[in-house]
């Protein structure tokens, strides 16, 4: 093979893998301004998320504080939580296959995967929902975190 041959290649595979990054980046992106997905996530969310994290978001009482078992309590979804303090690829994922997926094998935590019960535009509407009720410095600082990826 010449160089030239092999300078083409590599400039083809920069150019597909710098366009696939350009479209991922926004396929799991969650939009809170999109009107008919936050109140497709309103249902959702009450039929999925809030015998957990409650009806208005505001999770579990003492949240940071492990139960007896060892489970720390579902914390609040609201701007009184931490949710807001991750990109929307980790939500989505964390949402989509469960807590444990992600956290260090002994971390107790009945976060389920919704894999098979919720579809990925169903999770997307969730969190558009929960993002939806942030104050907008919340929802700036939040899409911060989105901009780093």
């Amino acid at each position: 093979m010449n160089g030239r041959f092999i300078g083409s290649m590599v400039l083809a595979v920069a150019a597909v893998s710098a366009g696939t990054a350009w479209w991922w980046q926004g396929k799991n992106r969650i939009d809170a301004s999109d009107l008919q997905a936050v109140d497709r996530g309103r249902v959702v969310y009450a039929k999925a998320c809030a015998e957990c994290h409650g009806q208005d978001l505001q999770g579990e009482a003492d949240w940071r504080v492990r139960k007896p078992n060892g489970e720390l309590p579902a914390p609040p979804h609201d701007a009184s939580g931490h949710t807001w303090h991750h990109d929307d690829e980790y939500l989505f994922a964390v949402t989509k296959h469960g807590l444990a997926r992600f956290a260090p094998p002994d971390y107790k935590s009945a976060m389920p995967s919704f894999v098979g019960s919720l579809s990925d535009a169903d999770i997307r509407a969730a969190l558009a929902y929960i993002k939806s009720t942030w104050p907008e410095e919340i929802r700036k600082r939040q899409e911060a975190l989105n901009q780093k990826r």
